[in-house]
């Protein structure tokens, strides 16, 4: 009885944040290490089933490096990285674009068995339109968002459905292999979202980088600067913390850094007071 009763509680305790949240958009970006976790994989897409069928409309975008690094040893192929972006040649940016659409049928079909419905966004849609990254000569096919055409992803969200998108764009009629949690913030910026959720493996800006309790709860864009220069947020973080700004700088409400391997992690953060993770507001 006193599990029932707690668990009627959490729901009670969710009620003004689904009625705050109901019709608004929240774009999630799932990387590609938790893409390989099977158990917190169908946790996230639980967590955004439930959040579809009460009314928030979400988006997901996904990684794939692991995948991407087997598929390129099983043919031989060495993966190379300049600054934490992948060296994609033309050989690779095929090895990238069938491995990410491989996970994403995965994903959308995982979805569709938990009650939710998804659809699948390919390259061949151009929503994603891209660039050559500035450094396009010594990197090959990595790209940079030039815009987002969120017509498709538009239609699916009134449809009720999570449109699910990797992150490979289309620029001069190439294929540009970007970086995820740079399509996710700009995805999120053209929908004016509510939120931008970025799920990683760490439990979100951690002021000594061993020490869970360390965490912090909520940061502000001009905190991050600062949190930059003493070291805090340093290596793979930048750049997801860069993401949340730019998102907040474009008009995204708030964006969160959580751990995608804690169940329910979505729910957590989203529906309760404390969260779980590290909110970046403006």
């Amino acid at each position: 009885m006193e599990e029932s009763i707690r668990k009627a509680d959490i729901l009670i305790e969710a009620i003004p944040y689904i009625q705050a949240f109901r019709g608004k958009v929240i774009v999630v970006k799932y990387g590609g290490s938790a893409v390989d976790n099977p158990a917190a994989m169908r946790g996230i897409l639980q967590d955004l089933v439930f959040l579809t069928e009460v009314g928030i409309r979400s988006v997901l975008v996904h990684g794939g490096g692991p995948a991407i690094n087997r598929k390129l040893s099983a043919g031989g192929r060495q993966s190379r990285f300049v600054d934490g972006l992948r060296v994609t040649d033309a050989h690779t940016i095929r090895v990238v674009n069938k491995a990410l659409e491989e996970i994403n049928r995965r994903l959308v079909h995982q979805v569709r068995s938990l009650g939710g419905q998804a659809v699948g966004i390919t390259p061949r849609q151009k929503v994603i339109a891209a660039e050559p990254h500035p450094r396009a000569a010594s990197l090959g096919y990595v790209g940079s968002v030039a815009w987002v055409q969120n017509g498709v992803v538009r239609r699916i969200l009134l449809r009720h459905a999570i449109p699910v998108l990797s992150p490979v764009g289309v620029g001069h009629g190439k294929l540009y292999n970007i970086n995820a949690d740079e399509v996710a913030s700009e995805v999120a910026a053209s929908l004016r979202a509510e939120k931008l959720v970025l799920l990683t493996n760490v439990r979100g800006i951690l002021q000594q980088a061993d020490d869970p309790s360390s965490l912090l709860s909520t940061v502000s864009v001009k905190d991050t600067k600062t949190l930059v220069r003493r070291g805090v947020i340093s290596s793979g973080m930048i750049p997801k913390v860069n993401a949340c700004t730019h998102a907040l700088r474009r008009g995204v409400k708030k964006t969160h850094i959580i751990d995608a391997s804690i169940p329910h992690a979505m729910l957590l953060e989203i529906f309760t007071k404390q969260g779980i993770g590290t909110e970046i507001v403006r």
